[in-house]
């Protein structure tokens, strides 16, 4: 992957990054790019760094970086925010960009259009021609292009409950009927109750003046194109509030028949739900509604309801639906073109380079990975597969946890990825503290799992979904040591979600709006409640020596970003060892220590290659005199990294 990327503003707290005047980014874009930056501007593009890249393969070397735009406010903000970045991390990932629906969750969108509330007034009144939210998101994709950088978008496998996508596309979901506490109606075809009731309400006026129904209701939602029955059932798509109204209406006359759409299930066995009779699990919004939450009727160990969130209906149900059974053998076509045609549609107009799979874990099968998977296996491969005969380079970064077979998923969660063309998976190095016997043995798992399989696990060192009360004891040390591995270890790709590198220690959870994962929600009352926008963590120390690390790759990263690298001490399987060591594999230029033991102080017990070797970098002490003074050679410090270089 080529592209210039100069992180103008390393030395700057992401906080203050983000709130420089729109003049002072522009100038200090324009002294590195030119006459290129005012191109962007006015075509609203500007060609990827991989264009000339014919396959996948880049992402499984990405460190990545991923971005609530809800927590820095607008598109534009990812401008100044990416300039505080190092070159290496040359991927930016964009947590949900499209309207949200319930609790304005970002994973619950309720249409196609882009969030309105990321729509930058500033950039607006600096460039009038910038009046939409599409076009402040083209132009921001493309500046991260021309700065070297690669877009990722989440590619979404369900919506609201009743977002616009399921109203206008009843057939393309599953549905219940609720009467109180009892499922009494869940047959395969209840959908068409659903056209009933909605093909009425329009007959009392259209949204769009001039549109006139068809003759039935089948015809208007199996023939009629989508975009003629939106205009019809919402309205102006620029007209949010109408639009919304228009659907408040549809759900209220839903709610009174009892439909609902089917929640989306996680883990093993996925179906067959019931109502969940506890008293607390309830919901009533604003408007009076009560809503009940469910439950899987046969749990196991991962099972959970998305209440909110309704899954597309992949696969017809055997014995309309009788016994929760899914017929694999005959998936619901119109479901999968009309997911992969609109994917397809949003990367093409915004150039995106890969999509971050939501629950890429999802596995339904019992029997587990077919041996052979056909394109209506999973829908997440569908969608890439879409799109690759125009952008080869066009990868899938999994939400894939790597959990033990049967866990998460049906059968081995590895296969999965593999027959779902993963290219890249998350996984849970972020879900344990540093140096714990569980978190190298780990590393030696994913280590395999690099050699050994077709997708790259990453070294994940805090997602957004990590990012929250329940998790701070992940991060109260070892942080310096995390980014270590996630910057330099170049064989496996690395995540982070904003504002770890500036993170605050939470001895005690710090309020709600300090937490990035919170604002994934816009919730005004109950334990995810914000008030006001995001916090920044202010640990001006952390980010002070996460900066020498930073310094250090733009010095030698150019050097070693597409060496295969070789281990001089490998993670231990059992979890005893606490020590890396890793150089590269062809003419050694760097070697690269880390101490993954937190409290104690280790010995170096490795052999250096041939030549003469000098240190280069502590993580621990600003220079290496002052480290030899105080540690022996032959030591290596509680969480220290070291680099040496070949004299």
């Amino acid at each position: 992957m080529t592209g210039k990327i100069t992180p103008a503003l390393l030395n700057l707290m992401p906080s203050d990054a983000v709130n420089q005047p729109v003049d002072k980014i522009l100038l200090l874009l324009e002294s590195q790019y030119g006459k290129q930056l005012y191109s962007v501007f006015e075509n609203f593009h500007y060609p990827s760094p991989l264009a000339n890249q014919r396959n996948c393969a880049w992402i499984k070397r990405a460190r990545t970086v991923g971005i609530n735009v809800r927590t820095i406010g607008d598109f534009w903000s990812v401008i100044p925010y990416s300039m505080t970045l190092p070159s290496a991390q040359q991927a930016i990932h964009l947590l949900p960009i499209f309207e949200p629906g319930v609790v304005s969750s970002l994973y619950g969108p309720t249409s196609w259009h882009i969030n309105p509330e990321f729509f930058s007034q500033e950039l607006c009144n600096v460039f009038p021609h910038l009046d939409t939210v599409e076009k402040q998101l083209s132009l921001v994709v493309g500046l991260l292009h021309l700065t070297g950088r690669v877009v990722g978008i989440d590619v979404i496998p369900h919506v609201d409950r009743y977002a616009e996508q399921s109203l206008a596309n009843p057939g393309l979901f599953e549905w219940i009927r609720r009467n109180d506490l009892i499922i009494s109606d869940h047959r395969a075809d209840l959908y068409t109750d659903v056209y009933d009731i909605l093909y009425m309400l329009q007959h009392k006026g259209s949204a769009t003046p001039g549109l006139s129904l068809p003759a039935t209701p089948s015809v208007f939602f199996e023939q009629w194109p989508e975009e003629h029955r939106l205009l019809l059932m919402f309205g102006n798509p620029d007209d949010y509030t109408v639009r919304l109204n228009r659907r408040k209406k549809m759900v209220e006359l839903l709610y009174q028949a009892g439909l609902e759409t089917l929640p989306a299930t996680m883990g093993p066995p996925y179906r067959g739900v019931e109502v969940d009779p506890d008293p607390n699990a309830v919901n009533i919004d604003d408007e009076g509604r009560i809503w009940r939450d469910y439950r899987i009727t046969r749990p196991e160990k991962f099972s959970r309801v998305f209440g909110p969130l309704a899954r597309y209906k992949l696969y017809e149900s055997k014995n309309n639906n009788s016994n929760w059974e899914l017929d694999f053998e005959k998936p619901n076509i119109r479901a999968w073109d009309y997911v992969c045609d609109h994917y397809k549609h949003i990367q093409s107009a915004f150039d995106f380079d890969v999509m971050r799979g939501d629950m890429s874990h999802v596995q339904m099968r019992p029997e587990g990975t077919p041996a052979n998977p056909d394109r209506f296996y999973d829908l997440l491969a569908a969608v890439k597969l879409r799109i690759l005969p125009e952008k080869p380079y066009f990868g899938y970064f999994a939400e894939s946890f790597l959990a033990p077979p049967g866990q998460m998923a049906y059968g081995d969660e590895c296969d999965h990825l593999e027959g779902s063309l993963a290219d890249s998976a998350l996984g849970d190095l972020q879900s344990e503290p540093v140096g714990t016997t569980h978190f190298v043995s780990e590393l030696a798992r994913y280590d395999e799992l690099l050699r050994t399989r077709k997708f790259a696990p990453n070294f994940t060192i805090m997602t957004a979904d990590k990012d929250d009360p329940r998790f701070d004891k992940f991060y109260v040390n070892g942080n310096e040591t995390r980014y270590f591995i996630g910057l330099f270890l170049t064989d496996m790709p690395s995540y982070m979600g904003l504002g770890f590198e500036c993170r605050d220690k939470h001895i005690v959870p710090a309020p709600n709006e300090h937490y990035t994962k919170l604002y994934v929600f816009k919730e005004s009352k109950g334990p995810k409640a914000t008030f006001g926008p995001y916090k920044w963590g202010q640990n001006t120390k952390l980010y002070h020596q996460l900066n020498r690390q930073k310094s250090l790759a733009e010095e030698i990263f150019g050097h070693i970003r597409d060496v295969e690298t070789q281990w001089l001490l490998a993670p231990d399987r059992t979890g005893a060892a606490k020590v890396i060591a890793w150089t590269q594999n062809t003419t050694p230029r760097y070697i690269f220590a880390a101490n993954l033991d937190q409290e104690s102080s280790r010995q170096i017990d490795f052999n250096f290659p041939g030549g003469n070797w000098k240190m280069l970098f502590s993580s621990v002490y600003s220079n290496p005199g002052e480290r030899n003074s105080a540690l022996q050679g032959t030591v290596i410090g509680a969480g220290e990294c070291l680099v040496w270089e070949k004299a």
